[in-house]
């Protein structure tokens, strides 16, 4: 017998002694060239071994081999607290992040997919405008002429010279296909002065910089109240240019609130921005449809120029499914390699289940499902293997029909000689894998440990957290709702909604669902009257720096700031590690940075303060017996029963405590960075902050994304409390679980795109099942094994 060549002996990744985030020191073997999924509940250390171990060290090892002038120009990475990582192969890792928020981004420019049609109508489109730049909404059209020096046989001459640049933006947007008309008066209230405090812009306050600012320019009289301003003045409050000014020997530059707005704030994508400045921006400025390219973005040239009858502008607002037809019926051989790649990028699309999209959709619009699949589509095609493939919760955003795509994809990249790593909850996916890494048991400090590793079948039998749960399977309720009101919605055309007529019924648990791009958030974000005590947790991420936490996000740290300044007598700016009581060393940040050029940046420890962040005087002042850097390393659950009682009671404190309880979180520390969290804990802390929101319908969309078949349960305890409770409940969902607890459904279909937008079901659980008339009715059918 020959023996084994040693090139074939690396055929397992060896994990040993990995202890980044909350994992114990654990050690594992991974399988290569097999799909690996990784289970376990929220925060239990998945993403913490997969993401931030081994293909964090991949990428780091990956930037080492460039030169170091090169790993100046990118990102440098710190190597993982692991003490050995062997067989690591190249890492491509397509996460969850929400694509680019740049109001320009679009699935076309995302997936090179645009660039690929601007080159065909520059080469195909009659009349002739001009090359690819002529057809990007992203450049403009310029021109310019003036004197240049150049030597021509050792004397200096001038010379005249002129440029043209031909591009396809329109002028009037800029090529942001709507125009925004900004109302003054929320800006300002004109009967204060600002040093009143007249402003009305978050962030905008005179005890700041601004203040320093807006005194020190001399336009105008601090005192004056703003209706009393002369056009001069006005005009240099709202549009002055940026003009260099010097204030108290320091030199700045000062700049009207309109562009600087302009700049900030209006240049971003909405959803992108802090809840409370996207509440400002919401109310402050209108976004209407430009009217002189309609939405388009492209100006009057880019829109002549066209194949056959159709502009580029028609080719990015067709369905993908029908610009891949489309495509397909063009035959012309000077750009065949051209129209190959194109088509085998528009038919990736279909194939991933993402046919029903357009290449003109804004990609900050897209779910953190359909975000994951738009930039899997660069690596279906791909000749590369041996490549190792990192996946967060690819069926996220998925009808059950649609995971039997995902899960054929993911082994087609493994029958190909990769290793895929997945980490998921869904049993459909985890019943596919050649190798189960459970995690556990617990989440954050409970968590970190490998409670099983092996095959499917001993992951059933292995009594763990996930094994008990992988066979569960919720009943269809004996007795439903009987709804209290509805809620009409009439002639809904949001997207690709068909003119949908529906009564959603209140004061019960009503699920939307259907195949993903069927019409389910058209329907539910676009079509449900705002206001009306509506109250809508969306998909949107939390964006949060390392200075954030669960008590800054919820606001929970006002009252306690509050309270400990009331019971010492001091100010509350005191308590916080952004503000007053800040150590000097390291800011109130903790640890100190250090930066290293191309080398990864080193932490360390504030020595002054040992990392709790606050001044030694401030952590002299107690309440309750507990400093604010003791109350800040308390958990959720140990801080809820401390202000709720005894001398700490702190009400306001205590009531946001609880629900983060409520909403399965008790075990988080209550000032853990957000930057921590797992998906699956920052979209519970976002549901726990808007249970304090006073309204009475609830509007959620997946609320089960990122939960473990164990936190279901609760989430499920939950929604029946505040239906119980007198509040309505509105879930988009695709989990079956949801399903059969609801009360009543409402299922759109029966495709995605202009396939779907209709209403193919209404009616309790019990009878979607019975019917079996849609496909939803059918999976739902198969899960609860009637």
């Amino acid at each position: 017998m020959t023996k084994p060549h040693a090139a074939d002996s690396h055929d397992l990744i060896r994990v040993h002694g990995a202890r980044e985030n909350n994992l114990k020191d654990i050690s594992i073997e991974i399988p290569k060239r097999r799909l690996t999924v990784f289970t376990g509940v929220s925060g239990s250390g998945k993403s913490s071994l997969v993401f931030d171990t081994i293909a964090a060290e991949s990428q780091r090892l990956i930037n080492e081999t460039y030169s170091a002038f090169v790993q100046g120009f990118m990102p440098s990475l710190a190597r993982p607290d692991v003490d050995v990582l062997d067989g690591l192969t190249t890492a491509i890792t397509v996460d969850q992040q929400r694509m680019g928020g740049d109001p320009r981004s679009t699935v076309g420019t995302a997936t090179d997919a645009n660039a690929m049609l601007r080159i065909l109508f520059s080469r195909l489109g009659e009349p002739h405008i001009g090359g690819p730049k002529a057809f990007s909404f992203n450049i403009a059209s310029i021109s310019g002429a003036g004197a240049v020096t150049v030597e021509k046989g050792g004397r200096t001459v001038k010379e005249k010279r002129s440029f043209t640049v031909t591009g396809g933006m329109c002028a009037r947007c800029e090529g942001r296909g709507t125009v925004s008309d900004i109302d003054l008066t929320a800006l300002y209230d004109d009967s204060k002065s600002l040093a009143e405090g007249a402003l009305t812009i978050p962030g905008y306050t005179m005890d700041g910089w601004y203040g320093r600012i807006f005194s020190g320019s001399g336009y105008f009289d601090m005192d004056k109240p703003i209706r009393r301003y002369t056009k001069r003045e006005l005009a240099d409050l709202l549009h002055r240019e940026p003009t260099k000014i010097k204030v108290e020997g320091i030199n700045l530059t000062y700049e009207g609130l309109i562009p600087k707005l302009q700049k900030s704030m209006l240049s971003k994508d909405v959803d992108s921005l802090q809840p409370h400045v996207r509440a400002f921006v919401e109310r402050a400025v209108t976004f209407t449809t430009c009217p002189d390219c309609e939405g388009t973005r492209l100006n009057e040239g880019a829109r002549s120029s066209k194949i056959g009858k159709v502009s580029i502008a028609d080719a990015c607002a067709m369905q993908i499914s029908d610009l891949a037809e489309w495509v397909r019926g063009i035959d012309e051989p000077s750009v065949a390699p051209l129209l190959a790649t194109l088509q085998q990028t528009l038919d990736s699309f279909v194939e991933i289940g993402l046919g029903y999209l357009a290449l003109d959709r804004p990609s900050g619009t897209l779910s953190g499902g359909e975000a994951q699949r738009v930039k899997m589509i660069r690596h279906l095609g791909s000749s590369l293997t041996d490549v190792t493939y990192v996946f967060d919760e690819p069926t996220t955003g998925l009808h059950p029909h649609d995971i039997q795509r995902m899960n054929d994809l993911l082994l087609r990249l493994r029958d190909k000689g990769n290793t895929v790593l997945v980490v998921e909850h869904k049993p459909e996916t985890i019943a596919v894998a050649d190798h189960v890494v459970d995690l556990g048991p617990g989440a954050a400090s409970a968590g970190g440990s490998v409670c099983f590793e092996g095959t499917v079948p001993g992951l059933r039998k292995s009594g763990t957290v996930t094994g008990r749960h992988f066979g569960d399977r919720a009943k269809i309720k004996d007795a439903v709702r009987t709804p209290t009101g509805t809620l009409e919605i009439r002639g809904a055309h949001a997207n690709n909604l068909q003119d949908v007529d529906v009564d959603v019924p209140l004061g019960v648990l009503a699920v939307v669902t259907g195949v993903a791009g069927s019409g389910k958030s058209s329907l539910v974000h676009g079509s449900i009257p705002a206001g009306a005590g509506v109250i809508s947790v969306d998909q949107g991420a939390i964006r949060g720096s390392r200075r954030s936490n669960p008590a800054t996000y919820t606001g929970m740290l006002e009252p306690i700031r509050k309270a400990f300044a009331k019971a010492n007598g001091v100010k509350p700016a005191l308590f916080s590690a952004n503000s007053e009581g800040a150590c000097p060393t390291c800011n109130g940040a903790g640890v100190i940075y250090t930066d290293l050029a191309m080398m990864a940046g080193v932490a360390t420890v504030c020595e002054e303060c040992e990392g709790k962040r606050f001044q030694a005087s401030v952590l002299e002042y107690r309440f309750g017996g507990r400093n604010i850097a003791e109350v800040l390393e308390m958990s959720v659950a140990e801080a809820e029963e401390f202000f709720g009682a005894g001398e700490a009671r702190t009400p306001a404190a205590h009531r946001v405590l609880e629900r983060l309880v409520d909403v399965g979180l008790g075990y988080l520390t209550v000032g853990q960075p957000l930057t921590t969290l797992s998906g699956g804990e920052r979209q519970r802390l976002k549901l726990a902050t808007h249970m304090g929101d006073k309204g009475g319908v609830y509007v959620l969309d997946e609320p089960t994304a990122g939960l473990h078949l164990a936190d279901v349960e609760q989430l499920l305890g939950l929604l029946d409390r505040l239906v119980d409770s007198g509040k309505s409940v509105i879930v988009v969902e695709h989990h079956q679980a949801v399903m059969a607890h609801a009360d009543w459904i409402i299922d759109l279909g029966p495709g995605a795109g202009h396939d779907g937008g209709r209403i193919v079901f209404e009616g309790t659980p019990a009878d979607l099942v019975a019917a079996r008339s849609t496909l939803t009715g059918r999976h739902l059918a198969d899960y609860v094994g009637a």
